[in-house]
This record gives C-alpha cells, structure tokens and sequence, in this order.
C-alpha cells in the first residue's frame, strides 16, 4: 500500500512549487506511478506532477492523520 502522507526531500528547479521538510497529501493517479511520479496540491492550490524521488513516505498514527484529514476539508 502506498503512504498517503508524503515529506518533500528535494525542490529543486520547483523551488517556488513546493517546499523542503513540509508533508503532502499523495493524491491516487495510477498511470503518474507507473512513471515514477506522484500527484500532490502544491503551493499554487493546485494538483500537479512530480518526481517520486522528490518525496519520502510518512507513517503517521491514525488519530494525527485524521485530524490533517478533518482539518483539510473544512
């Protein structure tokens, strides 16, 4: 199973998209996978591609993730 939760380890040349050291939401995009890819909301609001190795999985206890989740979408 993929992590939902992502860390951003690398921005370079997308320094102004993303930021190092904050943690993502993966968004599921099967075909962007199969290209070593991952969908996530950045900076602008908006979902876009990005490399995989730009990102490192997060394993979070189940009531932290639930609060960002609850938090997310008021």
């Amino acid at each position: 199973m993929r992590q939902r939760f992502l860390i951003c380890i690398n921005n370079q040349g997308y320094e102004a998209s993303l930021e190092r050291r904050k943690l993502y939401e993966r968004i599921t995009d099967k075909e962007a996978e199969k290209l070593g890819q991952v969908r996530i909301i950045d900076e602008s609001g908006d979902d876009y591609l990005y490399p995989e190795d730009f990102f490192a999985p997060v394993s979070l206890p189940a009531d932290t993730r639930l609060k960002i989740l609850t938090e997310h979408s008021r």
